[in-house]
Parts: C-alpha cells; structure tokens; sequence
C-alpha cells in the first residue's frame, strides 16, 4: 500500500478514536440483556421467537389450510416474522408493494420524519434497491428484504450479482413468477429468469407450492446470512399440498418427495411452485391406470444438486420414466430428468391472457404430463 494512502487512512482512524471510546464506555453502561440483544442483531442471529412463532404458523396452516397465491401465504408469514423480529425485519418494494404483498400491517413507512419505519418505498428502481439491501445488511443489525416481480430483475442483476459476490444474506421476494401473472402479457411474463438465477453463483433460488412450502422457504432465507435468497412466489391461487409440517424442514434439502408411489415407481413426477399441483393430478390420473407414480416437490433445484449424492439419489430415485413440469425454460432439469427425460413447460416466450387459459395454451396441464408419461412406460 502507498505510504501516502495508508498515512491518510491512519490520520481518519485518529480522527474517529474520541468517538470510539466514548461509545465503548457507553456502551458498557447498557445492562448486560441490552448488550447482548445488540451484538445479536449485529451477527444477524435470529431471536429463538422466529423459529417458534413459524412452528406455530405451520401448525396453524395444518388445522386451518390456506389455499391462496403464494405472495398472500407469503404476506401472512411475514405477519409472523414481522412480530418476532420487530425492529430488524426490514421490507420494502419497488413501487409495487400492493401486488408484492411484502409489507406487514404494523409497518411504518421510513421517512425523515418516522425513522424507525420499517417500509422502504424504492420507487420503480430495482437496481437501486437491491444496492440499498446490500448496505443495508452489510452494515448489520438488519434482515432485509425488497420486492419486485421476478421479470424485473433483469433491471436489478448487477446489484444482486453483488449480494452473491459479497456473501450477503439478502432476500428478494419476487412475485408474479410465471405466465401465470396473466394479461400483463410476455414482457412481464418470466420464463429464461428462473434459469438465469439459479445460474449465479451463491445465489439461491426458491419457488414454493403452498402456504406451508412458503413459510419453511421464508425461515431459510432469514437464517441464510452468507448469500442471498430469491423468493418466487405466484399471482394466481394454489391449493395447499402439504398436510404435514415436519421439524427438519424438508424445503433445507432443496427437493423431497410430497406423494410417494404405491408399489415400485414407474414415473417419478418433479415440479416447483405452481406446477406441483399438476404433478399432484397427473399422478392421480396414472395411478388410476395402475401406473405406480410419485411426486417430488422441489422448491430449489439448485439446493438439491448441492446435496450429497446419496441424498440426491435418494430424492431422484430410480424410475425409469422421469418426468419435470416447471412453467419456465428446461435448462438445469436435465441434471434431475437425465438428457432423455420429458420436460413440460415452456419453450418460448408467454403471450397475454388470463392464466386459466396460458396453461393449456402452452400444453402445461396434468393431460400433457400423463401423456408424456404413456409415450414412455
């Protein structure tokens, strides 16, 4: 280093050293239960409430299931995780925080004037705000999250490519997540962004079936404090899958099997998001033709070829057909499927119509599966 720069550098710290000592002696004056609450949000650890409150969320989704968009079960986890982390749970969205539904009720927005809120309207700038959760988690004390559709981080790579590079443990929540956002038509319509995500480096991506899927994704992006998570949540309403809630967390894994086959699998069935409800039909529909079948529900493709290989042999298994239903482009399935497993989904891009009518358009029903499954059994 340059003498005349490490001279400069030195001459800042002198400068700053009366306030460091002054706020060490302050500091000290804290009781010991107001020291260690600080240092702990300083290391981003998460209070013991957070676990406890979404095991109490997920019994509840259990007893009382919630067949909503992903972005609403998403909503009403973050009712969950905004109670139990009051003051370093930080949301906010780029314009379009009535749509993310990322903002939880006791929320104040930030201001000059209300400096302890806890919403940050970005405006329409995704670039912006993913540098701003940068900073904003780099600095510490803080659990960040900001909000857009997936489409438009396109206009916010370079700042997440950041958060992989750095290692910070930012989550984007990002809704209308498929063709299934509707009449906006194909410019908001992603299909190649799951892919390009999943590509990066250190960045995980998860896109949940159901309310329970979307509160254990959640708890695993808040304890991810060495990169960032994407959140990929639906526009249009899904059934709750899950009828149980384990505490292992089966979403940790990255895939689990949601349907096991009855008999010795002939297909195996894998899907994220959205589409596990069609993978959860077709295998209805098969084994109504004595087809053994089962569904493996991934909600991270990417977390699941991170496993062990036993583990993700064990998840893959060994039926002969494989089959991936994911509304997006093929590319990383074939590391699951095999080069000469089936793929329903989309091929180009999307088009402008209400959701109901884009699935069967694009051949993307439980009908496409099974028939894909007959060709091959």
């Amino acid at each position: 280093m340059p003498d005349d720069v490490l001279k400069a550098w030195r001459e800042a710290g002198a400068r700053g050293a009366a306030e460091h000592k002054a706020w060490d002696e302050q500091f000290a004056q804290l009781g010991n239960r107001k020291r260690a609450e600080f240092e702990r949000r300083l290391r981003h650890e998460r209070p013991q409430s957070l676990a406890k409150g979404l095991r109490a969320f997920k019994k509840g989704l259990l007893e009382n299931p919630l067949n909503v968009a992903t972005r609403k079960s998403s909503e009403a986890a973050i009712e969950v995780i905004a109670a139990a982390m009051p003051m370093e749970f930080v949301a906010g969205s780029a314009d379009l925080t009535g749509s993310n539904n990322n903002k939880a009720k006791s929320a104040v927005a930030f201001a000059a004037k209300t400096p302890k809120g806890r919403f940050i309207h970005y405006g329409i700038r995704e670039h912006g705000m993913a540098a701003c959760l940068n900073g904003i988690f780099l600095h510490g004390g803080f659990a960040p999250n900001g909000a857009t559709f997936l489409v438009f981080t396109d206009y916010a790579r370079g700042a997440m490519r950041l958060s992989a590079l750095m290692g910070a443990g930012v989550v984007y929540v990002m809704t209308h997540d498929s063709i299934g956002l509707g009449e906006d038509g194909p410019t908001h319509q992603p299909v190649e962004h799951l892919s390009a995500l999943r590509a990066m480096p250190n960045m995980r991506v998860f896109r949940p079936c159901d309310a329970v899927e979307t509160a254990e994704c959640w708890e695993l992006a808040l304890n991810r404090i060495d990169g960032p998570t994407v959140l990929a949540l639906t526009r249009q309403n899904l059934p709750q899958l899950r009828t149980t809630a384990p505490n292992d967390n089966p979403c940790s894994h990255g895939a689990y099997e949601l349907v096991a086959a009855q008999g010795d699998a002939k297909v195996s069935l894998f899907a994220s998001g959205s589409e596990v409800q069609i993978a959860v039909e077709a295998q209805k529909q098969l084994a109504g033709r004595g087809i053994a079948t089962r569904v493996v529900s991934v909600p991270s493709l990417e977390l699941l070829l991170a496993q062990p290989a036993e583990r993700q042999n064990a998840v893959i298994g060994n039926a002969p057909v494989k089959i991936a239903i994911e509304a997006a482009v093929r590319w990383g399935w074939d590391a699951v499927i095999g080069r000469d497993g089936e793929f329903v989904g989309m091929h180009g891009f999307g088009a402008s119509a209400p959701a109901k009518d884009l699935f069967p358009h694009f051949g993307i029903t439980a009908e496409a599966v099974v028939n894909a499954a007959l060709k091959r059994v």
